[in-house]
C-alpha cells in the first residue's frame, strides 16, 4: 500500500510521540507498505520553522532529506495534476496545505495518514 503521511503525522512519527495512533504505528513500520511525505509538508515545515511554530535541530535542507533516508520514505512531488484537482474540492476543509495532501492523494490513489477527520468527507482513503 502507497501512504501519505500528513504533516502532524510525520512528526509523530520521527519524534516517536504516543499522539500517532497504534494502527497508523504499524502501517508505517510495515514493509509491505511504502511511506512518502509530500513536498506540500516540507512547505509547511518550513514556513513553521521560520515563524517559530516548530522547532527542528538542523536546518530544514538538512532535516528532510535525513529523516527521509533514516526512515525510508519517499518524497512525493508536487505535480500540476495535483495543484488542478484542488479547483475541484469541496470547502470542507480551508487549511492549503491539507487541501493539496488530499488532492494528492485522490491522483495518486493513496491512502493518507492522518488524524484528521474531516479529510474523510473528501472520499479519500484515510487511516487512523
Amino acid at each position: 500500500m502507497r501512504l501519505l503521511l500528513d504533516t502532524h503525522t510525520f512528526l509523530w512519527w520521527i519524534n516517536n510521540d504516543p499522539s500517532l495512533s497504534q494502527p497508523a504505528r504499524s502501517a508505517i513500520s510495515s514493509e509491505l507498505n511504502e511511506c512518502y511525505l509530500s513536498l506540500a509538508s516540507c512547505w509547511e515545515l518550513a514556513i513553521k520553522a521560520s515563524i517559530g511554530k516548530l522547532q527542528i535541530t538542523k536546518s530544514l535542507d538538512r532535516f528532510i532529506p535525513d529523516e527521509l533516508a533514516t526512515n525510508d520514505f519517499q518524497l512525493l512531488s508536487i505535480d500540476f495534476r495535483h495543484v488542478a484537482k484542488v479547483e475541484t474540492l469541496p470547502f470542507h476543509h480551508r487549511d492549503p496545505f491539507d487541501r493539496l495532501l488530499i488532492a494528492q492523494a485522490l491522483s495518486e490513489k493513496m491512502t493518507l495518514i492522518s488524524a484528521d477527520t474531516v479529510l474523510s468527507k473528501y472520499g479519500v482513503k484515510r487511516l487512523w
